[in-house]
């Protein structure tokens, strides 16, 4: 959940470091801190607060010079948001340095076991800890600080990723991960390293990176090749240095206000992007090769499993309706955080389908490893390239989304329901469970989706000015049925995460079922009400709402009338295949939350309590 950063060069660390951070902002933002080593001393600074304020802060306290130094920007876990809470953490003798992110389970024993040995603690954290074990085990055993590293992290319980540096040894740095990402920058000759949570903190540096996989260590010494070793066992690891595909364009505004609007924006070229290559429209060609290289595994399924988090759970919603009306396999959808703790029932006649925008998420990670030692298939759907559940599983699909800056997701949820069309469209007509001609429509249906999101995205003011009129609602219910329903809860975590509005999101049906006692003339409701899919009762639905003084917003198709002469409010979307409705429907919902949290003065892009990466249990 915490964002680290760290460098070892020839250059000035401070800019290199500092800006990192600012990329990282959206893995959490309770707290950030610095060190930079000037050859002689380990120089700190740390602060609650964003990293704006640590730049701040760093100018009246520090010297930023020298070209080795450490960050972190922090998602609280142990220890409130405070500046002592703050990372990085140094250890008791004053030489050695950490940034962490993860939690150390153990660490209350740890800690007791520590004091009991003359240590002392400034802060609450788990990390703090960890950087005196370690100290003191390089002590006690008299070893260097990798082999100190590798002992203290196989006696923790839980997640990392970390960097360590000891200013006793000023031309190392060690990095190590379990659980948590960690990327490594490759410079000129080996000349110069970065280290960070992910790729976007060097990218204008270099192309080469190393990621690191669970249980290893790599030891990173200026001028000389990274070595790599497992933590259980000491044994060397070939590095696999990869290239890089990000380019610095992708994580700036571009222009825009927010990184969540350009994001909304962005949306129908990222759907172009992830139907490149697999969409053949012409040809009536679906082509994944993930899917196609084990097309055996997903036709013999008895079931497939889909477990995700947050907004990529509503988008597993979404493909349940579709997998079961398109391929006719029976699809169950789990939250990845109950699934692991409730014994679930997995064989081997089973695919479990997990879905992340990061790839880095803990709960989803462990879902994995708990399908595969059931013997399950695990297919994976995520968005960044190289990350820990693409590596994880066992085949799967990328969605071209691009980065995804904005703490609330959005081009991540359109992509991943575009690939998971994608798949259930191929299956259908693997198995045979759709007919040619509906096959053919909906090719050609999905190829015109980036258009349709085109035009919903020309309402945007239209949506602007419907916002104002409820900036200051307390309470909002979204409603919808069959594809749509997982919309609604989509749109109704939305409103919550970035304006601070409780809404909920229900069955159209279920409001008689309780929620309708809420509904008065202050109340807001958004209804999913598109031409196709029930629609009659919807507009029933709508009346009854109506009749009870509740103010509402209706998405509807073009060129609606009966909706129209009962809301308050009707925003348009174009007319498509019900199945393909979730792609333009929650265009307009995403438009309404920002400019809602924007009128209310909201920190859109990095909501409170919030991190992007949620890579803890």
């Amino acid at each position: 959940m915490c964002g680290i950063t760290a460098y070892i060069g020839y250059r000035d660390a401070y800019p290199i470091i500092i800006n990192g951070l600012k990329r990282l902002e959206y893995r959490g933002y309770d707290s950030a801190g610095i060190m930079l080593y000037d050859g002689e001393s380990i120089n700190l600074s740390k602060t609650k607060g964003k990293v704006s304020i640590l730049e701040n802060k760093i100018k009246e306290e520090i010297s930023d010079s020298g070209v080795i130094g450490i960050g972190h920007t922090r998602w609280a876990t142990h220890g409130i948001p405070n500046d002592i809470n703050s990372h990085p953490h140094i250890s008791q003798s004053g030489n050695l340095a950490i940034v962490h992110n993860g939690i150390i389970e153990n660490y209350s024993a740890l800690k007791h076991e520590l004091i009991d040995r003359g240590y002392s603690f400034q802060s609450e954290t788990d990390t703090e800890v960890l950087i005196n074990l370690i100290e003191e085990i390089k002590k006690t055993e008299d070893v260097k600080l990798g082999k100190a590293v590798q002992i203290a992290l196989n006696q923790v319980i839980g997640a990392y990723a970390i960097a360590v540096f000891d200013k006793e040894k000023p031309d190392e740095m060690i990095v190590a991960k379990l659980g948590s990402p960690i990327a490594i920058g490759i410079g000129k000759d080996n000349q110069e390293f970065f280290i960070a949570s992910d790729a976007s903190p060097f990218i204008e540096y270099t192309k080469d990176a190393i990621y690191l996989e669970d249980g290893e260590m790599a030891i990173i010494k200026k001028g000389r090749e990274i070595s790599i070793r497992k933590l259980k066992d000491d044994s060397l690891i070939d590095a696999n240095v990869q290239e890089l595909q990000l380019n610095l364009e992708q994580i700036e505004k571009g222009g825009y206000e927010h990184f969540m609007l350009k994001e909304i924006h962005e949306q129908p070229q990222a759907i172009i992007d992830t139907l490149r290559g697999r969409l053949l429209t012409d040809k009536g060609i679906i082509k994944i090769s993930g899917l196609e290289n084990n097309m055996k595994r997903f036709l013999n399924a008895e079931r497939i499993i889909i477990v995700a988090c947050g907004t990529s759970w509503h988008a597993g919603l979404v493909a349940e309706y579709i997998f079961e009306d398109f391929a006719r396999i029976p699809v169950e959808v789990e939250y990845a955080s109950e699934f692991r703790y409730r014994n679930p029932i997995i064989t081997e006649k089973d695919i479990v389908i997990a879905i992340s925008q990061s790839g880095e998420t803990a709960d989803t990670l462990a879902a994995i490893k708990l399908a595969k030692s059931k013997g399950a298939f695990v297919f994976g759907v995520c968005n960044v390239v190289g990350s820990s559940i693409a590596r994880e599983n066992d085949s799967g699909v990328y969605t071209h989304a691009g980065p995804e800056i904005g703490v609330a997701s959005t081009k991540a949820f359109t992509t991943q329901i575009t690939v998971l069309t994608l798949i259930a469209l191929r299956l259908s007509r693997a198995k045979g469970t759709m007919t040619s001609a509906d096959y053919r429509l909906y090719l050609q249906e999905l190829e015109l989706i980036p258009k349709k999101i085109k035009k919903v995205l020309e309402t945007d003011e239209h949506i602007k000015a419907i916002a104002k009129k409820y900036l200051l609602s307390t309470n909002c219910l979204y409603l919808g049925r069959g594809y749509n329903f997982p919309v609604a809860l989509e749109g109704a975590l939305k409103l919550k995460e970035i304006s601070y509005i409780h809404a909920e999101g229900y069955p159209a049906a279920e409001m008689k079922h309780g929620p309708i006692a809420l509904i008065d003339d202050r109340m807001p409701v958004i209804v999913i009400a598109t031409s196709k899919g029930h629609y009659e009762k919807v507009v029933s639905n709508i009346q009854e709402i109506k009749s009870r003084s509740g103010k509402i917003i209706a998405v509807v198709t073009e060129g609606d009338t009966a909706v129209r002469e009962i809301a308050d409010h009707v925003i348009e979307v174009p007319d498509t295949e019900e199945a393909l409705t979730p792609l333009l429907t929650t265009i307009p919902l995403q438009l309404l939350s920002y400019h809602i949290a924007v009128m209310r003065d909201c920190n859109v892009d990095q909501p409170r309590n919030l991190a992007k990466s949620v890579t803890v249990e």
